[in-house]
């Protein structure tokens, strides 16, 4: 048996910022917490929600502390801030950071006697939580739609995978315009993010055909119009694909499950304080290539949805240019290498074992079409290193 879980319901297409009254009303909530980020607050991006917000009768109240990767520390602001409002819902407005920081602190401002770690995988929550809506300002990480999110334990570095019902929105809204000032640099890395959510979706051992024709679709929209976002990010038609595909991909891959890439990402992420798109990025390349021999004919149809093969092509050709295509798509958005980025050589290898028992745990490897041991997780590490 298969089960699928998706927000109740997205509001979508451009202002649609302005709607968040509206979504909190069909919701039955008065009294929403918007957690974000002193960027977000900058931009006068949060005035604009609380005045949306304000002028329907919403009584509001703001935490801008969040950090990027948050942390099992940093929540604790946010959960005096729900209780010090009183607040009956959660509205998380940024990047994949704050959206999983809302998660976070809908589930534990209901569940007091808890810790984070207690959410970790395997296990897997459906208990109560404060609803949640989701307003994205990046088109990537897809935590908008998925019933996961992600802290990391500052006393051991583990970059903690909590997934469950509890951790789904209850709403999202999906305003590209919001997405419109990313730079380049974090325009590549979360369209890099979406794309390995798609393939990695796909690949999966879990993988069944509603996740399919979402991550299919995704992957194409992405070949489209990653390297037009990336080159001007005034492209209001790439922007609005980036950022359809990455909840594409995020609905997918929350209803059939992540596999290598991401088990190896976040421990990257953890000790290295590497944004999650740009450490995806970084590996998707030597993964794909160690990957694709398992499954050909799934890695082929990514080949055909991306525009790299046609239906004439047969597999293992298809396939193989695919991983090239990914080679040269990082190529041409600039992914650095871990060295390049600025990372010790000696730091990396002496915590290459310790990422590659922490990638293991997570459980997302064993639903890569190959399933690594720790040697090869090892080798993979060192491989990407340098490039």
């Amino acid at each position: 048996m298969s089960r699928f879980a998706f927000p109740r319901f997205l509001n979508v297409g451009p202002g649609t910022l302005d709607t968040a009254a509206e979504a909190l009303d069909a919701l039955g909530l008065t009294r929403p917490l918007i957690v974000t980020d002193a960027f977000m607050v900058s931009t006068g991006t949060v005035t604009r929600l609380c005045r949306a917000l304000e002028q329907c009768g919403h009584e509001v109240a703001v935490f801008s502390d969040t950090v990027p990767d948050p942390t099992t520390t940093s929540l604790q602001a946010g959960l005096r801030a729900v209780d010090d409002h009183g607040a009956d819902s959660v509205i998380g407005l940024g990047g994949g950071s704050p959206i999983d920081t809302a998660k976070a602190l809908a589930v534990l401002a209901v569940n007091a006697e808890s810790s984070m770690n207690e959410f970790k995988a395997p296990s897997s929550f459906s208990g109560p939580a404060l609803p949640v809506v989701a307003i994205p300002t990046t088109a990537g990480s897809g935590s908008e739609a998925t019933q996961f999110t992600v802290i990391t334990d500052d006393s051991t570095d583990e970059k903690m995978l909590c997934p469950g019902l509890s951790f789904l929105p209850a709403a999202a809204i999906l305003d590209f315009e919001l997405t419109m000032s990313m730079p380049p640099r974090l325009t590549a890395d979360t369209a890099v993010d979406a794309l390995t959510h798609a393939i990695e979706a796909y690949v999966s051992m879990r993988a069944n055909p509603i996740s399919d024709s979402l991550a299919l679709s995704a992957i194409s929209t992405i070949s489209t119009f990653i390297r037009r976002a990336y080159a001007d990010g005034d492209d209001r038609e790439a922007r609005e694909g980036l950022m359809m595909a990455a909840t594409q991909a995020g609905i997918a891959f929350s209803n059939s499950s992540v596999c290598l890439v991401h088990g190896m990402s976040r421990p990257i992420g953890a000790h290295f304080h590497v944004a999650h798109g740009l450490s995806n990025a970084m590996l998707l390349p030597a993964v794909t290539r160690f990957s694709v021999l398992g499954n050909v004919s799934r890695y082929a149809d990514c080949a055909r949805a991306y525009g790299v093969a046609t239906h004439d092509t047969d597999d293992a050709t298809a396939a193989a240019q695919l991983v090239l295509e990914i080679d040269q798509l990082c190529a041409d958005v600039e992914v650095p290498t871990p060295q390049a980025y600025g990372i010790d050589a000696r730091t990396w290898r002496d915590l290459t074992p310790t990422m590659a028992e922490q990638a293991l745990a997570s459980g997302s490897p064993g639903n890569n079409p190959v399933v690594p041991s720790k040697a090869q997780i090892e080798e993979i590490y060192a491989a990407v290193y340098a490039g």
